[in-house]
């Protein structure tokens, strides 16, 4: 009795794969998420300092349309950064009456460190849930995700 042959079955099996795979990474980096301490940052201005290093110096205009939240809510984030030592005013170089957002260096060590947190709590995971043929098997998968992640 072999479904192998059956390809309906194959591509039932195929979703079911891809289902659990979303499912399951998406779980792991809300528990990640979850477990870095913050340092005392909301969501939106941990969003804000993401997209600026990302993205790089914007207007306040501009991060509010990118956030979808309204100009005086982006204010308010702004401010409170400002505040913390983690962003910048400067002004934009095409047009003076504006200004431009910018990280400091303080934000992008406090972003790289959460990030190495992160990084260093799903390695103490991986090597107390996972016997070392799983976590081989983990090593391979993470290669196999990569492939699918990029072009």
């Amino acid at each position: 009795m072999h479904h192998h042959e059956d390809p309906a079955h194959a591509q039932h099996q195929l979703q079911e794969t891809a289902e659990e795979l979303a499912l399951s990474v998406g779980l792991l980096v809300r528990r990640l998420r979850a477990e870095a301490t913050t340092s005392g940052l909301t969501l939106s201005q941990e969003a804000v300092l993401k997209r600026l290093e990302r993205e790089g110096p914007q207007t306040a205009a501009e991060l509010a349309r990118a956030e979808q939240v309204r100009p005086q809510s982006m204010l308010a984030t702004v401010g409170a950064l400002l505040a913390e030592g983690l962003i910048e005013r400067t002004p934009h170089p095409e047009d003076g009456r504006q200004l431009l957002i910018a990280l400091t260096d303080p934000a992008r060590l406090l972003l790289r460190e959460r990030r190495a947190a992160g990084r260093g709590r799903l390695a103490e995971l991986i090597a107390t849930r996972l016997t070392p043929a799983e976590q081989q098997a983990l090593q391979e998968a993470a290669g196999l995700l990569r492939r699918l992640a990029t072009d």
